[in-house]
């Protein structure tokens, strides 16, 4: 999964085709919990492109897009936010691979 660094390559990153950007941290619980899941997810649904976004490296990022809460999965068509899966809950595999299928984007 691409780490993003900058303002500029999410930018660039998220023009064109479907981005599916994950904001996290190193230190929330619930990011920790799922991180062992996410190549696993990112093989599964190759079709879109996985990128990492470190919530303390890029706050203001994350205050432009309204992330409030993490881990958050944004989903962006052609560099438009299409969807987004953020909930308090502590999320599990099942319940990010139904949010991506429920995208209906999926080219089967």
């Amino acid at each position: 999964m691409e780490h993003i660094n900058s303002i500029e390559q999410f930018r660039e990153t998220i023009k064109s085709g479907i981005t599916v950007a994950v904001f996290s941290a190193d230190w929330c619980p619930d990011c920790v919990v799922i991180k062992p899941i996410l190549p696993e997810i990112e093989e599964e649904y190759a079709q879109f492109n996985f990128v990492f976004v470190d919530r303390d490296e890029l706050i203001e990022l994350c205050q432009e897009l309204d992330i409030f809460g993490i881990p958050s999965f944004v989903v962006f068509k052609d560099g438009q936010e299409i969807d987004r899966y953020v909930n308090k809950e502590r999320k599990t595999k099942e319940q990010i691979t139904a949010f991506l299928e429920g995208l209906n984007l999926i080219n089967k």
